[in-house]
């Protein structure tokens, strides 16, 4: 059996076929993770710790390392990163062509 291989378009939630304003907000809801993510691990944070830094339940932090991106807001991301010190700012691009 032959398996086919397709090239990315470099945009994974959009070859896993999610629409356009579902796939800014998972990619914006995925950077946010991988931000807080690094929070834990640069900092050496247990989940018991994380949780007490950023606010949120122990319970929360094993969703967030298990990347459960549908169990996280924006605004409790954005939330989470502030509580660390984390300054979140938001940049603005025209949309590709056909994205719109």
């Amino acid at each position: 059996m032959k398996t086919k291989i397709t090239r990315s378009s470099g945009n994974l939630f959009s070859d896993l076929g999610f629409g356009a304003e579902e796939d800014e907000h998972l990619q914006i809801r995925s950077t946010l993770m991988i931000a807080v993510h690094n929070v834990i691990s640069d900092r050496k944070l247990t989940q018991i710790a994380a949780a007490k830094l950023f606010g949120v339940s122990q319970p929360r932090i094993s969703d967030l390392v298990r990347g459960k991106i549908e169990v996280f807001s924006i605004d409790m991301l954005v939330t989470m990163l502030s509580r660390a010190g984390i300054h979140v700012t938001v940049a603005l691009s025209e949309a590709r062509q056909g994205a719109a």
